[in-house]
């Protein structure tokens, strides 16, 4: 790494500016013509991107189909602690000839010379050591979103694909490669959207993974491990986070709604909601954030509801912004009136919350998630990836229409654009330099949840200096023993 920051300097002090890193700052708020620059993937008329896929079940199953389905990447192997799962199996027949492995460093140091680039599709604690190791070996990542659990691992990411060049790096939100981008770009260009004032964002749908128990006293108790997976391959799944024993309430896929592993409905639907508003209004970190609602908060997982309110100072010639974030099913935030005189577009290519088929919104009913942007002269309603923005009321929508800019259709979709990345032939839209703040942000939202207080951050020295117990968690526990050098 061009910059080593152990976490014990973390902790004596968050202050990096001097170091180099933009992490932040405006230079972090990457327009569309910029991003990670080309990897060192050969090149020729017919070359794929090498690709191994870690995480191949659950989203990892549908992250690996649309690069299979891309035709620029040859998938030369898969990893996942749980081959054995159908998940894991179905991805596994539709590359059968890729070498499999259940542990991503026996991968790497089995076929490191073979691999251009990899998807790391696991639970959110365990992107950081994958997404590090990876790059250390001056690969590409595409990885899901939210990026990192903590502050300091986003941090670190981000600098790392800084330091490389030659590594082309993309989170996983998938609308910043749809017309929601375009379209906010345009839009901000031409100056229809200005003077943004605050913003309503919400999740209020079913959260399968949510582990419902107001009286829990304690982590779950040990459960047989699933047909297949041994306890070394346990010890895998955990990567950095403290032991805990197997638990269905943990894997497959339930591992979102715990602390030590996750990020709950913020950081999950956060980044398809609030991606295009952060960079193009060029918002850095907040200066404040404070919970305003909290039902059912304990010391284990993540409330049934949340209110945040995040608080973003003025930026050249923008004015201050709130974001206020509402998850749960019954945590409804108020709308403006006109709301519902105009339907939001709907982005049918991706799962709606909770997994009920999605409906076009419809008169008087909410979307299950969402966004309200306010401006001094203009209202926008909003969906979630890469559904675009509508004017409200309808009255203003029917007046702006022809005031409107045209907008290009995006040349590729966001695994298409991280492996032309690769490929050098374009550059990514969601590159760790620009997506890491936004991680920062659900890092910070769920450290005041959890600390249950308003919380002050200093912008420039990257510190929460109104509480030593909250400033403590930007960087967390140390790591298990074996997992610290990912950390350096």
């Amino acid at each position: 790494m061009a910059h080593k920051v152990t976490r014990l300097d973390f902790l004596k002090t968050a202050g990096m500016a001097t170091t180099g890193a933009i992490i932040g700052s405006k230079a972090s708020a990457v327009s569309s013509e910029s991003g990670s620059s080309p990897s060192n993937v050969s090149r020729g008329p017919s070359r794929k991107v090498n690709l191994a896929l870690i995480g191949i079940a659950n989203q990892g199953a549908s992250d690996a189909r649309q690069f299979i389905n891309s035709g620029l990447a040859n998938i030369v192997a898969v990893c996942d602690v749980d081959l054995d799962s159908q998940g894991s199996q179905e991805t596994i027949k539709l590359v059968p000839k890729a070498k499999q492995f259940r542990d991503f460093r026996v991968m790497f140091d089995k076929m490191a010379g073979d691999i251009d680039a990899v998807q790391v599709a696991i639970p959110d604690f365990a992107h950081f050591p994958v997404c590090m190791a990876a790059m250390q070996l001056g690969k590409s990542v595409y990885v899901e979103k939210p990026m990192t659990r903590t502050f300091y691992e986003a941090e670190l990411m981000a600098r790392m694909a800084e330091s490389n060049p030659k590594i082309v790096t993309q989170v996983g939100n998938q609308g910043h490669s749809g017309e929601n981008y375009f379209q906010f770009k345009a839009w901000k260009e031409a100056g229809i959207i200005k003077d943004v004032t605050s913003v309503t964002a919400f999740m209020n749908g079913s959260r399968r993974w949510h582990p419902y128990d107001p009286n829990i006293t304690k982590y779950p108790e040990a459960q047989p491990l699933p047909k297949g997976m041994t306890d070394k391959d346990w010890d895998t799944w955990l990567t950095t986070a403290a032991y805990h024993d197997f638990n269905e309430k943990y894997h497959p896929g339930n591992w979102r709604g715990w602390y030590d592993f996750g990020l709950g409905a913020l950081g999950d639907w956060g980044a398809h909601i609030l991606d295009t508003i952060h960079e193009f209004l060029d918002l850095g970190l907040p200066y404040e954030i404070e919970p305003l609602h909290v039902v059912n908060l304990n010391d284990y997982f993540f409330p049934l509801e949340s209110t945040i309110k995040f608080r973003f100072p003025s930026r050249g010639d923008m004015p201050p912004v709130d974001i206020t974030w509402y998850d749960g099913v019954k945590n409804i935030p108020p709308v403006p009136d006109g709301y519902f005189s105009v339907d939001a577009a709907v982005d049918n290519t991706i799962p709606p919350p909770g997994g009920v088929p999605q409906q076009k919104p419809v008169q008087q009913k909410m979307p299950g998630a969402g966004k309200i942007i306010y401006s001094r002269e203009l209202t926008f309603k909003g969906g979630t990836h890469s559904a675009p923005l509508v004017i409200i009321p309808a009255e203003k929508a029917r007046e702006m229409a022809l005031k409107l800019p045209k907008y290009p259709e995006s040349p590729s979709n966001h695994y298409e654009n991280f492996l032309k990345a690769c490929l050098g032939e374009e550059k990514t839209r969601s590159p760790f330099q620009t997506f890491a703040p936004l991680a920062q942000i659900f890092s910070l939202g769920i450290i005041a949840l959890r600390r249950n207080k308003k919380l002050i951050f200093n912008r420039d020295t990257k510190e929460i200096v109104n509480d030593k117990f909250a400033n403590a968690m930007l960087a967390d526990r140390p790591p298990r023993k074996g997992w610290e050098s990912y950390y350096i």
